[in-house]
């Protein structure tokens, strides 16, 4: 999806852990392991949007996890978010910065279904010691929300 705003947008990202491995993808524009994500659209919320990613991206049905010492309570209208595990604020360009919401999720299965029009170069299940070899390119950011998954989701 093209940029929303001129300056900044939200974007919201997943990492999905599956039998003791998180997945990351190599991103073809940027040439980087990332994780499952992109863009909140208009219409939607945070939550949402990275649910419709999961699948979009990689074809995967994501189970949002929630901090347990995150009491959510649903009163009257109002419907409580699962609140990510991180944020943070990125500089694409020059002109242009990402707020990106850190979701961590479960799937049932290993098993993608990668989307022709998404920009990914490939997928790959990665157990807590690949993260650290010297085989893969990962930033510090990226490692340490995949380690932090990896340990929360056991």
């Amino acid at each position: 999806m093209p940029h929303l705003h001129d300056k900044i947008d939200f974007t919201a990202e997943v990492f999905i852990v599956y039998n003791n491995n998180v997945l990351l993808r190599m991103h073809d524009k940027y040439k980087l392991w990332l994780s499952v994500g992109g863009h909140i659209e208009l219409d939607e919320d945070p939550n949402e949007a990275v649910i419709r990613e999961a699948k979009e991206e990689v074809g995967l049905d994501v189970e949002l996890y929630k901090d347990p010492k995150v009491k959510m309570i649903n009163i009257n209208r109002c419907r409580e978010l699962i609140p990510p595990m991180f944020m943070n604020r990125n500089r694409i360009n020059e002109n242009h910065e990402h707020v990106t919401l850190t979701y961590f999720g479960k799937s049932k299965t290993d098993k993608l279904i990668l989307s022709e029009k998404e920009k990914s170069e490939g997928c790959k299940w990665f157990a807590l010691e690949d993260l650290d070899s010297k085989d893969y390119d990962i930033t510090e950011t990226v490692k340490h929300y995949a380690k932090t998954a990896l340990l929360t989701l056991k």
